[in-house]
Protein backbone atom coordinates (compact mmCIF):
# COMPACT_ATOMS: atom_id res chain seq x y z
CA UNK A 1 0.00 0.00 0.00
CA UNK A 2 1.10 3.08 -0.97
CA UNK A 3 1.35 6.58 1.33
CA UNK A 4 -1.63 7.81 -0.11
CA UNK A 5 -3.56 4.78 -0.01
CA UNK A 6 -2.44 4.34 3.30
CA UNK A 7 -3.90 7.57 4.38
CA UNK A 8 -6.74 6.93 2.63
CA UNK A 9 -7.44 3.76 4.75
CA UNK A 10 -6.56 5.28 7.79
CA UNK A 11 -9.37 7.73 7.34
CA UNK A 12 -11.52 5.41 6.98
CA UNK A 13 -13.58 4.34 10.39
CA UNK A 14 -13.70 -0.02 9.16
CA UNK A 15 -12.53 -2.50 11.55
CA UNK A 16 -11.61 -4.14 9.02
CA UNK A 17 -8.59 -4.26 6.18
CA UNK A 18 -9.55 -2.14 3.11
CA UNK A 19 -8.41 -2.84 -0.51
CA UNK A 20 -7.10 -0.53 -3.10
CA UNK A 21 -4.62 -1.85 -5.50
CA UNK A 22 -1.67 0.22 -5.77
CA UNK A 23 -1.77 3.19 -8.28
CA UNK A 24 -5.66 3.16 -8.67
CA UNK A 25 -7.71 6.24 -8.47
CA UNK A 26 -9.15 6.07 -4.71
CA UNK A 27 -13.14 6.18 -4.73
CA UNK A 28 -15.45 8.17 -3.03
CA UNK A 29 -17.53 7.52 -0.72
CA UNK A 30 -16.70 3.94 -1.06
CA UNK A 31 -13.81 1.63 -1.21
CA UNK A 32 -12.99 -1.33 -3.98
CA UNK A 33 -12.79 -3.96 -1.80
CA UNK A 34 -12.90 -5.37 2.04
CA UNK A 35 -11.16 -8.18 4.17
CA UNK A 36 -12.74 -9.45 6.88
CA UNK A 37 -13.02 -12.46 9.58
CA UNK A 38 -15.57 -12.68 12.31
CA UNK A 39 -19.42 -13.73 12.39
CA UNK A 40 -21.43 -12.36 9.36
CA UNK A 41 -24.65 -10.39 9.83
CA UNK A 42 -26.56 -9.67 6.81
CA UNK A 43 -29.54 -7.89 6.07
CA UNK A 44 -32.25 -8.37 3.72
CA UNK A 45 -33.67 -5.76 1.10
CA UNK A 46 -34.53 -2.88 3.52
CA UNK A 47 -36.37 0.32 2.24
CA UNK A 48 -36.91 3.72 4.14
CA UNK A 49 -40.28 3.48 5.61
CA UNK A 50 -40.60 4.79 9.72
CA UNK A 51 -41.80 2.15 12.56
CA UNK A 52 -45.59 3.17 10.87
CA UNK A 53 -44.74 1.95 7.22
CA UNK A 54 -44.70 5.58 5.71
CA UNK A 55 -42.05 6.65 3.48
CA UNK A 56 -40.49 10.30 3.25
CA UNK A 57 -41.73 11.62 -0.14
CA UNK A 58 -37.93 12.12 -1.47
CA UNK A 59 -35.01 10.12 -2.40
CA UNK A 60 -32.63 11.68 0.48
CA UNK A 61 -35.39 11.04 2.59
CA UNK A 62 -35.55 7.52 2.08
CA UNK A 63 -32.06 7.20 2.00
CA UNK A 64 -31.85 8.30 5.30
CA UNK A 65 -34.42 6.21 6.89
CA UNK A 66 -33.21 3.38 4.74
CA UNK A 67 -29.48 3.78 6.21
CA UNK A 68 -31.52 4.11 10.35
CA UNK A 69 -33.32 0.90 9.48
CA UNK A 70 -30.32 -0.95 8.38
CA UNK A 71 -28.38 0.33 11.41
CA UNK A 72 -31.67 -1.17 14.05
CA UNK A 73 -31.32 -4.34 12.48
CA UNK A 74 -27.39 -4.79 12.59
CA UNK A 75 -27.21 -3.52 16.18
CA UNK A 76 -29.82 -6.45 17.08
CA UNK A 77 -26.63 -8.70 16.05
CA UNK A 78 -24.02 -6.48 18.12
CA UNK A 79 -23.18 -4.90 14.36
CA UNK A 80 -22.68 -1.09 13.63
CA UNK A 81 -21.76 1.06 10.62
CA UNK A 82 -17.90 0.10 11.16
CA UNK A 83 -18.52 -3.71 10.54
CA UNK A 84 -20.34 -3.21 7.26
CA UNK A 85 -18.12 -4.64 4.41
CA UNK A 86 -20.42 -4.77 1.86
CA UNK A 87 -23.77 -2.67 0.84
CA UNK A 88 -25.98 -3.17 -2.79
CA UNK A 89 -28.12 -0.15 -3.34
CA UNK A 90 -31.39 -1.02 -5.59
CA UNK A 91 -32.26 2.22 -6.80
CA UNK A 92 -35.52 2.84 -9.19
CA UNK A 93 -34.10 5.87 -11.40
CA UNK A 94 -30.62 6.37 -11.28
CA UNK A 95 -30.39 10.08 -12.51
CA UNK A 96 -32.84 11.00 -9.04
CA UNK A 97 -30.22 9.21 -7.13
CA UNK A 98 -27.19 11.21 -9.09
CA UNK A 99 -29.25 14.35 -8.22
CA UNK A 100 -29.76 13.63 -4.46
CA UNK A 101 -26.14 13.03 -4.19
CA UNK A 102 -25.03 15.47 -2.06
CA UNK A 103 -28.04 14.53 0.33
CA UNK A 104 -27.37 11.22 0.38
CA UNK A 105 -23.92 12.09 1.60
CA UNK A 106 -24.61 14.00 4.32
CA UNK A 107 -27.48 11.41 5.54
CA UNK A 108 -24.75 8.70 5.26
CA UNK A 109 -22.44 10.68 6.54
CA UNK A 110 -24.24 11.33 9.86
CA UNK A 111 -25.66 7.68 10.19
CA UNK A 112 -22.60 5.80 9.08
CA UNK A 113 -19.43 8.22 9.98
CA UNK A 114 -16.20 7.37 7.79
CA UNK A 115 -17.33 3.65 7.54
CA UNK A 116 -16.63 3.56 3.49
CA UNK A 117 -17.71 -0.17 2.36
CA UNK A 118 -17.74 -1.76 -0.73
CA UNK A 119 -20.69 -0.63 -2.68
CA UNK A 120 -22.46 -1.48 -5.90
CA UNK A 121 -25.71 1.34 -6.91
CA UNK A 122 -27.94 -0.83 -9.57
CA UNK A 123 -30.67 0.49 -11.30
CA UNK A 124 -34.36 -1.66 -11.36
CA UNK A 125 -37.21 -1.13 -12.96
CA UNK A 126 -39.55 -1.49 -9.64
CA UNK A 127 -39.34 -2.67 -6.19
CA UNK A 128 -42.16 -4.87 -3.75
CA UNK A 129 -43.33 -2.03 -2.26
CA UNK A 130 -44.54 0.78 -4.60
CA UNK A 131 -43.85 3.47 -2.91
CA UNK A 132 -39.64 2.81 -2.09
CA UNK A 133 -37.22 4.64 -4.70
CA UNK A 134 -34.40 2.54 -3.32
CA UNK A 135 -33.62 -0.65 -1.34
CA UNK A 136 -30.23 -1.20 0.48
CA UNK A 137 -29.12 -4.60 1.25
CA UNK A 138 -25.98 -5.46 4.09
CA UNK A 139 -23.48 -7.39 5.02
CA UNK A 140 -21.74 -6.85 8.35
CA UNK A 141 -18.82 -8.59 10.35
CA UNK A 142 -18.20 -8.53 13.75
CA UNK A 143 -14.61 -9.68 14.49
CA UNK A 144 -14.43 -12.07 16.91
CA UNK A 145 -13.58 -11.25 20.09
CA UNK A 146 -10.14 -12.09 21.49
Amino acid sequence: MNERTAAGARRNGLVHQVLQPAGWPLPRGYVNGVAAKGRMVFTGGLVGWDAEGRFPADFAGQTRQTLANTLAVLALAGAGPEHVVRMTWYVCDIDEYRAARKEIGAAYAELMGRNYTAMSVVEVSRLLEPLARLEIETTAVVPAEP
